[in-house]
């Protein structure tokens, strides 16, 4: 492990697309920057499990595939000197005079201030709850769709009932023979727009049941056994995938290995305005941070990013000017 004695503005922690807006922005400010990753490449969830979702909401794209979204993020980053550090974890960070000091497991920097944007943490899937879930994974049972041509002309069941998953069902639709949307409740937690295109879609919806069995068959598929929900009745469907879209378990535990860390709950970091946390120069944005009204949208964290940008260099540099409106910087 290495040590730089070298003292960084702001450090990022997270390199998903709220992290490398934040990132590009704080080199926007001339601030001495560094994004830190665990993974091998920048992106976050999007990149890791979602590559083909197609995302609706971000300003100026119509729509816009996550990977090709994480490419335009990267080109953009890549115009300011904002250091990136990838195949990085936090192990610890610690209060020291001045800033802190941010232990990976490659190497020891020192910062003044530290931006949050470690979106959901370890990317750890709720799980099937089917005793024998396991001995389909990665055969018949997946947790993301990374790649979309595994599945064309495939019969498809995707469980799950919030935006995640009928956007999956919906890209699924595109290649496959057969779309199945399995949900627990009778409605579905989604946008408005995108419960609209289900039902303007071929996509079959089978509610409300939840999967309680399944069994391999001859020709390598999968024999689904669900139970419809406050009833004994049952339904039997046989696919080639599934697709389970449950969520992510909370992960706490990394965040509280550090010695200087703010509140954690269930995975998420409540904060003040600006998104400030109880440690001074600590800020979290992204889908990490919480407070009363806020959206888990891509573009939520965007506006969020040189929010906390701005606020860290005013408190690190109180003489310093201010930011100018966006159409005044040249570069």
């Amino acid at each position: 492990m290495t040590s730089s004695e070298t003292m960084y503005d702001i450090t990022i922690i997270g390199g998903g697309p709220a992290g490398m807006f934040a990132g590009f922005y704080a080199g926007l400010r001339n601030a001495k920057a560094q994004i830190i990753e665990s993974l091998s490449e920048l992106g976050g969830q999007v990149s890791a499990l979602y590559p083909e979702k197609i995302i609706l909401d971000v300003a100026g794209y119509p729509k816009i595939k996550a990977r090709d979204l994480v490419e335009q993020l990267e080109s953009q980053l890549k115009t300011v000197e904002t250091a990136v550090k990838l195949n990085q974890t936090v192990k610890n960070v610690q209060k020291v005079d001045g800033g802190y000091q941010i232990t990976t497991n490659q190497e020891t920097t020192l910062t003044k201030g530290v931006i949050i944007a470690t979106g959901v943490g370890a990317f750890n899937p709720r799980k099937l709850a089917v005793d024998n879930s396991d001995e389909f994974e990665g055969r018949q049972l997946f947790y993301s769709v990374k790649n979309l041509a595994q599945f064309k002309d495939q019969t498809v069941l995707v469980a799950g009932g919030g935006d995640s998953a009928i956007d999956e069902a919906l890209l699924l639709e595109s290649v496959a023979k057969k779309v199945y949307l399995l949900h627990r409740r009778d409605k579905f937690r989604a946008m408005e727009h995108s419960v609209d295109r289900l039902q303007a879609s071929s996509i079959e919806p089978v509610t409300p049941y939840l999967i309680k069995q399944l069994q391999a068959t001859g020709d390598d598929q999968v024999m689904i056994t669900a139970k419809k929900m406050k009833s004994d009745e049952t339904k039997t469907l046989t696919v080639d995938k599934i697709v389970v879209n449950y969520g992510f378990i909370a992960q706490d535990e990394a965040l509280n290995a550090w010695e200087a860390h703010p509140a954690v709950n269930r995975g998420k970091i409540s904060v003040k305005s600006a998104g400030k946390t109880e440690l001074a120069n600590v800020l979290a944005i992204g889908d990490v941070s919480e407070y009363p009204g806020k959206e888990p949208l891509i573009a939520t964290a965007f506006g969020e990013a040189p929010v906390a940008v701005n606020t860290m260099m005013q408190s690190l540099y109180p003489d310093r000017r201010g930011p100018l409106h966006s159409t005044s910087m040249h570069r």
